[in-house]
């Protein structure tokens, strides 16, 4: 026991660390990119006005994709100044979980995986596998991944609801068109400065074999962890680590965001209600729809924000959609 205890604070420590760690590289980032924003303006305002004195149409399409350039950049650290959620600095847990279609959804959800993954490392994020559950045929029926990285929940605070796919599925033989749904869950991971009611009294740990990867990477220990908060019925678990240690730090995190998630929605309720309230995972409830067939679109139901390119929605471009949610966010609060 104080050999697990003894590791368990260890890793808490190293916790604590990275995140001061990563408060610093958040604050020098945000300076150089000012820094970086300033520099382009000036350079982008010089060649406007050599453009003006002695026009050359060489240094007038150069002034032209400089400003574009720079508006870009510009639109993107405004929309940066959005995040001032308290929590919205914040790395992420985020979970996917296939809802009606059956394996089509266990695909859809695949997909969806794929995308945030393509998404976080663009951004640079680290991305970490908590827990996987593969589907019966094909694909995933559930996954937890935590995603760390300056503003990570700030930003994927928007993909939280049900996402339609419609579109032939390459599992019917008879080439109809089918409907999936797939429900993703976005919860901030708590800091230990936060208070969060835990008593371990209440909480269920049941240990079990990894359904990791195969080969010499199968766990043939009981590594994997799962907790049960009695109380409230709450479940996560965890077995992305081969220690039995780390799995329960992983998934005592999970617990305790989870719980906040749970306290914040009902302190919310009572004082004003919850906008976007999670539905049941099925017709009439999608934050948004990604169109393959008859035609091709993503559209989100909040802020009417459409693309005509899925396939580049699909690869991990969907800062369209975050950035006008965010907007969206904040015109319903003023």
């Amino acid at each position: 026991m104080e050999e697990e205890s003894g590791a368990a604070d260890f890793w808490d420590d190293m916790d604590k660390a990275q995140n001061i760690l990563r408060q610093i590289k958040g604050i020098q980032s945000k300076i150089e990119d000012y820094n970086k924003l300033l520099s382009q303006y000036e350079d982008t305002v010089t060649l406007i006005e050599m453009a003006m004195e002695d026009y050359e149409e060489d240094i007038a399409g150069e002034a032209k994709r400089e400003a574009g350039s720079f508006f870009e950049r510009y639109e993107k650290m405004r929309i940066s100044t959005l995040l001032d959620g308290e929590y919205d600095q914040n790395d992420v847990i985020l979970s996917i979980h296939a809802g009606a279609g059956g394996t089509e959804a266990c695909d859809w959800a695949n997909m969806l995986l794929r995308m945030y993954t393509r998404w976080a490392e663009k951004q640079g994020y680290d991305l970490e596998v908590l827990d996987y559950l593969p589907g019966d045929e094909a694909g995933v029926k559930s996954v937890t991944l935590k995603i760390d990285g300056d503003n990570a929940y700030g930003y994927l605070k928007s993909e939280s609801g049900i996402h339609r796919l419609v579109r032939i599925s390459p599992f019917d033989s008879s080439g109809r068109r089918h409907t999936s749904f797939v429900s993703c869950d976005v919860i901030p991971q708590i800091t230990d400065d936060v208070e969060v009611e835990l008593s371990m009294e209440d909480v269920r740990i049941d240990t079990y074999r990894s359904t990791g990867a195969g080969g010499q990477h199968v766990n043939t220990t009981d590594s994997a962890v799962r907790m049960t908060h009695v109380p409230t019925g709450i479940v996560v678990q965890c077995q992305n680590e081969r220690s039995q240690i780390q799995n329960r730090e992983n998934a005592l995190k999970m617990l305790r965001a989870k719980l906040f998630e749970k306290e914040e929605k009902e302190r919310i309720e009572k004082l004003e209600g919850i906008r976007g309230e999670k539905k049941e995972i099925g017709w009439g409830s999608q934050i948004r729809s990604y169109v393959f067939h008859p035609y091709n679109m993503v559209k989100d139901h909040r802020t009417n924000e459409e693309v005509g390119n899925v396939d580049a929605v699909m690869d991990g471009s969907i800062d369209v959609f975050i950035n006008s949610y965010l907007k969206w966010i904040r015109s319903t609060d003023e």
